[in-house]
């Protein structure tokens, strides 16, 4: 599998395409700046066994496999497959831990391991302390500090579910969650976009035979 040599060639690029523009919500307005926390439930539910169908779009290049998470006390539990069953990846992730279990020789990289961790660790957070609150027509926007920059959360003000997650470094955005479903348990798909190079994955979610 060509992954590893994929993103490696990925990351090279990244200093060319860097923005200059700070990020900020188009079009909204400050409601409160007050101290308050919000969660993120999509994947909080221990009885829950998520499962995604997986695509990952690389510089015109696609994979694909099955995604499985899992929450396990504070933890969540992250395995990947492949379409035919055999297993590509297999780690465990907290707020504060990151622990492999095991990846295939060709992700067995630091580089890899690096986007593993932070992309997860944002996916699966789920509560944030808010530093600001802001609003559109249609979403309310908190916004929370992240080690290097913020983090925006936007909620569907009709349905009050989580629809999109800015993460932004350095006062530049860096990657997109985008959320479509009806349940505040699980998303029905999820894209997750990289804006400084070309890396997007989509996870649909596969619903229980019983269903």
């Amino acid at each position: 599998m060509r992954l590893y040599l994929l993103l490696l060639s990925v990351f090279s690029l990244l200093i060319a395409s860097q923005s200059c523009k700070s990020y900020t919500p188009a079009g909204t307005s400050i409601s409160s700046s007050a101290s308050t926390v919000v969660e993120n439930t999509y994947f909080s539910s221990p009885e829950t066994d998520y499962l995604y169908r997986t695509q990952i779009e690389i510089y015109g290049n696609n994979l694909s496999g099955i995604l499985i998470i899992k929450k396990i006390s504070d933890i969540h539990r992250v395995a990947m497959t492949t379409d035919f069953g055999n297993k590509m990846l297999d780690f465990e992730i907290s707020d504060t831990a990151f622990k492999i279990n095991y990846l295939i020789p060709d992700l067995d990289r630091k580089l890899v391991k690096n986007i593993l961790e932070k992309d997860f660790r944002a996916l699966l957070k789920e509560s944030y302390d808010v530093t600001e609150v802001s609003e559109d027509a249609a979403f309310k926007i908190f916004a929370t500090e992240n080690p290097k920059g913020k983090n925006f959360l936007f909620y569907g003000k009709k349905d009050g579910l989580l629809k999109k997650t800015v993460i932004t470094q350095n006062g530049k955005e860096k990657v997109n969650f985008l959320f479509d479903g009806k349940s505040a348990i699980f998303a029905d798909s999820i894209t997750l976009i990289h804006k400084d190079f070309r890396l997007k994955i989509k996870l649909n979610h596969i619903k229980p035979e019983s269903e």
